[in-house]
């Protein structure tokens, strides 16, 4: 037989359980529930006035229709006058094709060079000009040294010369001379005979007796122009 404390627990909870089945299957559907919305009525007159009549609304004036006035010329502004004053004034200078363009360094370093090498050219030229002037200045004077040295000596052998007897006045003897720095005679060699045997030996006895024969100073260094020298000798020129 159950006890009688174990139904009524039993009982209490099946209770429990409905009522809160109960509560969440309202609140379920009282959330789920449209809300309804409020109609609110206005009224122009409370109920049971007599309606009053509207006051009549007073015409509104129509604007007046007023005549367009012409537009006023835009003044230009002070910077496109300023502008334009500056255009009148500007010049327009024509292109200058004849203007040199700027030259870059390593033309320049060329150009410097070239005319470095000109420069060069110039002075030697300069130089073997006058070292040529020079050289013909000397040859000029040497030529003159060797004339006058040359007519010195063959005067100064004339003056030995002893002529024979019935010398024609017409004969010439030509003698090569070796001479040494101090103007001794080193050699007198007869290079062409005059024909007259007397006449010769008596040419080769004068150069012997005139020695030293007279030569330029040592310091003017002509001894290689006298040291073989080519004389020639006639009785005409000898003043007897």
């Amino acid at each position: 037989m159950p006890e009688p404390y174990k139904l009524s627990a039993g009982a209490l909870a099946l209770l429990v359980h409905g009522i809160f089945f109960s509560l969440l299957y309202f609140s379920f559907s009282w959330q789920m529930k449209p809300p309804q919305g409020m109609v609110v009525d206005i009224w122009d007159n409370l109920p049971g006035e007599p309606e009053q009549p509207m006051p009549p609304q007073p015409e509104q004036p129509k604007p007046e229709l007023m005549p367009k006035a012409a537009p006023a010329p835009i003044a230009p502004a002070k910077a496109d006058i300023e502008l334009k004053g500056k255009q009148k004034k500007l010049k327009v200078e024509p292109l200058n094709v004849d203007k040199p363009v700027t030259k870059s360094l390593a033309e320049k370093r060329a150009e410097a060079a070239e005319r470095r090498l000109d420069e060069v050219e110039r002075q030697a030229q300069a130089r073997a000009q006058a070292k040529q002037k020079s050289r013909e200045e000397f040859a000029a004077a040497s030529g003159k040294v060797v004339d006058e040295y040359t007519a010195k000596i063959s005067a100064k052998i004339r003056r030995w010369i002893v002529l024979p007897p019935g010398v024609s006045q017409n004969i010439k003897a030509e003698f090569k001379v070796t001479l040494l720095p101090s103007g001794e005679v080193l050699h007198a060699n007869l290079a062409k005979s005059s024909g007259n045997a007397a006449y010769d030996n008596a040419v080769e006895r004068a150069i012997l007796k005139a020695q030293p024969l007279p030569l330029p100073p040592a310091e003017q260094n002509m001894f290689g122009k006298f040291r073989d020298l080519h004389l020639k000798f006639s009785p005409a020129e000898s003043g007897h």
